[in-house]
């Protein structure tokens, strides 16, 4: 840190000071520094002038040499400090943070393939001086130099005079393009060495002539560049200059290996000059890690590419590679080795990327950071270097490449790779796959056919009063944008008809129609337009679609109409209450003391106990006990000076069976649990209700088995009780009963188990008196005839059996007997019968816990006359007879 202080108070010329200084802050005040050395007071001196031209030069790949002119005025310098900018970024850096006393400066540590601008200021004992002007921006990269030297000579034919030889071209250009190359040879065992070409070789293959059939042969290469010639390579091996005649390919060259990841790598190489005596059909690649004995072969079966990747490579392994060509005769000459690689990503790895510029163009693009102004960018498709012009075009600049294509298609897809010379081995490449290449075709499309995004298509609305709206909401809208309405191909103007209007705040175009006719069937269209963008929507409002919306629209005038006067604002519903009352409601809206409300019922007035107070704005109806009598047109009216309003329900069909669901729902809720009735028939369920009615919807089931209604089981009810009557129960009859109830949501159920022996061992279900064995109904008998009435009773205990003629009791005589033998078999002899004797007979089987009759009735007729037509007999129905009183009390 300096600290620069200027004193004022020393006025004593030819007199020497010494100076200390103390530091202080809120804790006190520091010890002082030692003191200077004796200072004469001089003249006053002032700041340094501005330093002069700042120029910047190419040092390595992290650094720059900054050098400078000096001040006018460098007096008593202290020194200089350099600041260093990325170009555009308006942020500076110090390179030094002490002075340096020389104009010249080496700035380290900047990115490799970045620009930068410099800047320098000078310091005395009185303070800095102006920053100077900046410098041109500059681009790190390296000095430029002599290229490195080429490598891995392979002879690729011989013919007995000549031998053609390939090269791998140097691994650094030294920050220029190599401009060619030049050859050097001698015969084996020669000390010197012969130019074979005076004038430069531009590519990597070359064929030395006029040799000497059968001598051996070395070769060095050596680039050059702008600066000059670099050094040689190493001397090739020893080369016999004698004719290939065998079958077999020649070896492939210039093995170059390129994109090397985590664990891969793609190989490439040129095919052999020599093909043998048929063409090449593939190449087998093989590899091995250093240090090893065995190869591997990459490819089982031959590939026709002269590319491979190569795969499942162990990171942080190095491996070489060779190729081997393949033709009709078997496997060639090997390629020479490569030189190891490393396999592993090179850090900041970057890839190719898609992508589509503003103009629609759709483009690949690649960035190198270490590319240098000597690097060049190599494009190809399927790793043979793209050269048409009339499909692709290719842009460089800086680190950046980019190849467009021109016409886009499906030839299009495909492998594409690059590669950066004089890097690192710098390469990447890209699928072009169908999905890729649509996906950039529909961003092309959309961004050279832009159009304006939209929130909503057009879509109508029917106003209040009629009125019908059309309107579409855009994204965005400027200020610029302009739109039209189009019906039916006619483009509409703004007016009274057709008011058009645009909110370009929120993107809101819409277009009101006060009066929707008849004459307004079509299709509405907006065209919307802003800048380059367009979009359009359009509603077709033909047949129903149309009279849907006229519809609409009169039912919204008509509605608007009706409202300036005493209205419904609710019109008639129903509804259950609790106490499954139905109310008919309504609400009323914009009524006056003096405006009139009735009830109808299938057009005649009903009276009401209570007029509605129609400020409450609600009418009800109530409907106590719903039945099929209350079924009918029901309508409330409202009227006024102002107008007339009415509401109307019918309350049948669906509507009355939805109130018989919704009353089911309340009277379900409130079902109670089954109880039991003793009869003289048997046994009775009961469930009471608030209400019930018929047309319920009401199950009963035994053992989960649904009961249909039956003379053994009756299903009914009253007004507030379902019921299931069981006739004459018996074991089969036990089990659990339910009762279920439906609502209009759910149902609601009530069980009894019926599985108890008590309530089947009450005697007069078992016990009583019984006819069992039938007697007839009726009797036909010729007058004269004995007739004889026999049939079996049961009781327990036995019963009493009585006889009755036209219900009345009548003594036994010579002429009437009956026997009841064994206690079980009764009979009624009537002997020489008349027709006196016509008439209704009964018997009584009759025990303490009840009995039965059975009625026969007897026709008599005389002799001589025709016997009266006798329909088929049919067994007597018995009739219960009640048991005593103590008997059914529980």
């Amino acid at each position: 840190m300096f600290i620069y202080l200027q004193s004022t108070e020393v006025t004593h010329k030819g007199k020497s000071y010494v100076f200390r200084v103390l530091s202080a802050n809120k804790h006190g005040i520091s010890d002082p520094s030692e003191i200077t050395v004796p200072i004469q007071p001089e003249d006053s001196t002032v700041a340094p002038s501005t330093p002069g031209q700042v120029v910047a030069t190419r040092n390595t790949k992290t650094s720059v040499v900054v050098q400078w002119d000096k001040p006018k005025h460098e007096e008593d310098l202290y020194g200089y400090y350099i600041d260093y900018s990325v170009v555009g970024s308006n942020h500076w850096e110090p390179s030094n943070h002490k002075p340096i006393k020389y104009n010249r400066f080496v700035v380290h540590g900047l990115e490799t393939g970045q620009q930068y601008i410099f800047r320098v200021k000078a310091v005395n004992a009185v303070g800095f001086s102006e920053n100077s002007q900046e410098s041109e921006a500059i681009t790190v990269q390296a000095a430029l130099t002599c290229p490195s030297y080429p490598h891995g000579i392979t002879l690729l034919n011989c013919d007995g005079h000549s031998m053609t030889l390939g090269w791998k071209a140097p691994r650094y250009s030294g920050g220029s393009p190599i401009l060619g190359y030049y050859m050097d040879k001698r015969e084996a065992n020669h000390q010197n060495w012969h130019e074979v070409n005076s004038s430069l070789i531009t590519q990597t293959i070359y064929t030395v002539e006029d040799l000497t059939e059968d001598a051996f042969y070395e070769f060095k290469v050596a680039a050059a560049n702008l600066v000059g010639i670099g050094q040689p390579s190493d001397p090739s091996e020893h080369f016999k200059c004698k004719a290939w005649t065998m079958p077999e390919p020649g070896p492939a060259y210039d093995l170059t290996i390129c994109e090397v990841r985590n664990t891969s790598l793609v190989l490439l190489w040129k095919a052999p000059v020599y093909e043998g005596k048929s063409p090449i059909t593939g190449y087998l690649v093989d590899y091995k890690e250093v240090d090893t004995e065995d190869w591997i072969t990459a490819n089982e079966k031959p590939t026709p590419k002269r590319y491979f990747k190569v795969t499942d490579l162990r990171e942080g392994h190095s491996y070489v590679f060779k190729v081997r060509a393949v033709n009709d005769a078997g496997i060639g000459k090997s390629s020479e080795i490569s030189e190891p690689v490393l396999v592993e990503a090179r850090p900041g790895t970057k890839e190719i990327f898609s992508g589509v510029d503003d103009e629609g163009n759709i483009y690949l693009a690649f960035e190198c950071k270490e590319a240098t102004d000597a690097s060049r960018f190599a494009w190809g498709k399927s790793y043979e270097e793209i050269d048409d012009s009339d499909k692709f075009k290719i842009e460089t600049e800086g680190s950046c490449s980019k190849l467009y294509f021109k016409n886009p298609d499906k030839s299009d897809l495909g492998t594409y790779s690059i590669s950066v010379s004089d890097t690192d081995g710098v390469s990447s490449s890209f699928v072009m796959d169908d999905e890729e290449f649509e996906r950039l075709m529909a961003l092309s499309h959309e961004i050279k056919n832009p159009t304006i995004p939209l929130k909503s298509e057009l879509a109508y609305e029917v106003l209040e009063k009629g009125q019908v709206r059309f309107w579409i909401q855009a994204e965005s809208l400027s200020a610029d944008s302009t739109f039209r309405f189009v019906i039916n191909d006619k483009e509409v103007e703004n007016s009274d008809r057709h008011k058009t209007s645009c909110d370009r705040s929120n993107g809101i175009i819409e277009m009101v129609m006060d009066q929707f006719t008849i004459d307004n069937e079509g299709t509405y269209t907006v065209q919307i337009q802003d800048g380059k963008a367009k979009n359009q929507s359009s509603l077709v409002l033909i047949g129903d679609a149309f009279k849907a919306v006229l519809a609409e629209s009169q039912l919204q005038q008509k509605e608007f109409l009706r409202k300036q006067g005493p209205h419904f604002s609710k019109f008639l519903c129903w509804k259950v209450t609790e106490e499954c009352e139905v109310l008919l409601a309504s609400k009323v809206a914009n009524t006056k003391k003096e405006t009139v409300f009735k009830w109808y019922k299938d057009g005649s007035g009903i009276d009401v106990d209570e007029v509605p107070d129609l400020q409450k704005e609600e009418c009800h109806l109530s409907i106590p006990k719903l039945s099929r009598k209350d079924e009918g047109v029901y309508k409330a009216t409202l009227s006024d000076d102002r107008g007339h309003d009415v509401s109307t329900l019918e309350l049948s069909g669906k509507v009355y069976d939805d109130i018989i669901l919704a009353l089911s729902e309340v009277s379900g809720k409130s079902a109670s649990p089954l109880k039991i009735l003793c009869t003289e028939e048997g046994i009775t369920l009961q469930c009471f209700l608030k209400y019930y009615n018929e047309e319920m919807k009401i199950n009963w089931s035994h053992r989960e088995s649904k009961i249909s209604s039956s003379e053994k089981m009756k299903i009914g009810g009253g007004e507030n009780v379902a019921w299931l009557q069981i006739s004459e129960p018996t074991e089969k009859d036990k089990g659990n009963y339910t009762i279920e109830i439906f609502g209009n949501k759910e149902s609601y159920k009530r069980t009894l188990d019926l599985s108890g022996q008590g309530i089947f061992r009450i005697p007069y279900f078992y016990d009583r008196g019984k006819v069992i064995g039938g007697l007839p109904d009726v009797v036909t008998i010729m007058e004269g005839k004995t007739l004889n009435l026999t049939c079996t009773v049961f009781g327990n205990p036995d019963p009493e059996v009585s006889w009755f003629k036209n219900d009345k009791v009548f003594e036994l005589n010579e002429h009437y007997a009956f026997s009841l033998e064994q206690g079980k078999y009764a009979s009624l002899t009537i002997k020489g019968v008349t027709s006196e004797d016509s008439g209704k007979y009964s018997i009584h089987v009759k025990n303490k816990h009840g009995g039965e009759k059975v009625d026969v009735t007897i026709s008599v007729y005389k002799h001589g006359e025709k016997m009266p037509e006798i329909k088929p007999g049919q067994l007597a129905k018995p009739s219960p007879i009640p048991p005593s009183e103590e008997v059914l009390q529980p």
